[in-house]
């Protein structure tokens, strides 16, 4: 491993490769705070879930063009209604054209479900759950999306969360590319350990820069590669 770039040095090349301060700024996306993310229902987050997971190897247009019909089939998301499709509802609509023949994406909506009521019998709601998750700890959040929930793994997790303002950063081409690069980590990004040393270099900068690890990430990702954002 080698020592840490500072914080005011990524932002500096940040700003250079992007034209100046303002120009750099109007790309950093919000976050949300936690009493905002509380009044999300938990239909409202199966469905960006859900939609995540569809986005996640497909063109986002075409979810996004369909996702009336999604709201429709799976009865506005709400997990108990979701959880009464029958083997042979799901298989309909998994097959249905209106929607994306996808099985294995489907029954993730069924299987994310179970886990949106499972979450909320233990703590109050899904939406309660995540805002109270520390940002300091966030890639544990990662892991729990992963391991409870249906085809949340690698990105798909973190994309969902940003998506509803939950503030994360994200190891996209561009990030992974720098941590490889200056050789930051003594073990595979998406590995365990990998994770809580990408999490401690964030947490890192945080306390440098004060900004929020959406901010962080975006500028991050500005300073190197080729800005895939």
């Amino acid at each position: 491993m080698t020592s840490l770039e500072s914080f005011d040095c990524i932002y500096a090349r940040a700003c250079e490769r992007k034209g100046g301060e303002a120009q750099l700024n109007a790309l950093l996306p919000e976050s949300l705070t936690s009493a905002e993310i509380t009044q999300y229902q938990d239909s409202e987050l199966l469905s960006a879930m859900s939609k995540q997971v569809f986005q996640s190897g497909f063109v986002w247009r075409v979810v996004e063009n369909k996702w009336s019909a999604y709201e429709q089939a799976f009865f506005g998301f709400e997990p108990h209604k979701v959880l009464m499709l029958s083997p042979e509802q799901i298989q309909q609509r998994a097959s249905d054209p209106k929607l994306i023949r996808h099985q294995k994406k489907t029954q993730a909506i069924v299987d994310n479900a179970l886990m949106t009521l499972d979450i909320a019998k233990e703590h109050g709601s899904l939406a309660q759950y995540i805002a109270n998750w520390p940002g300091e700890e966030i890639t544990g959040l990662w892991q729990v999306l992963k391991k409870r929930g249906a085809r949340l793994g690698g990105n798909t997790g973190p994309y969902f969360l940003r998506g509803i303002g939950k503030d994360t950063f994200l190891l996209t081409n561009d990030i992974q590319g720098y941590f490889k690069a200056h050789n930051l980590l003594d073990a595979g990004i998406n590995s365990q350990t990998g994770l809580r040393q990408v999490q401690a270099i964030f947490n890192t900068w945080q306390q440098e820069s004060g900004r929020s690890l959406a901010e962080i990430s975006r500028i991050l990702a500005c300073s190197v590669g080729d800005n895939r954002l």
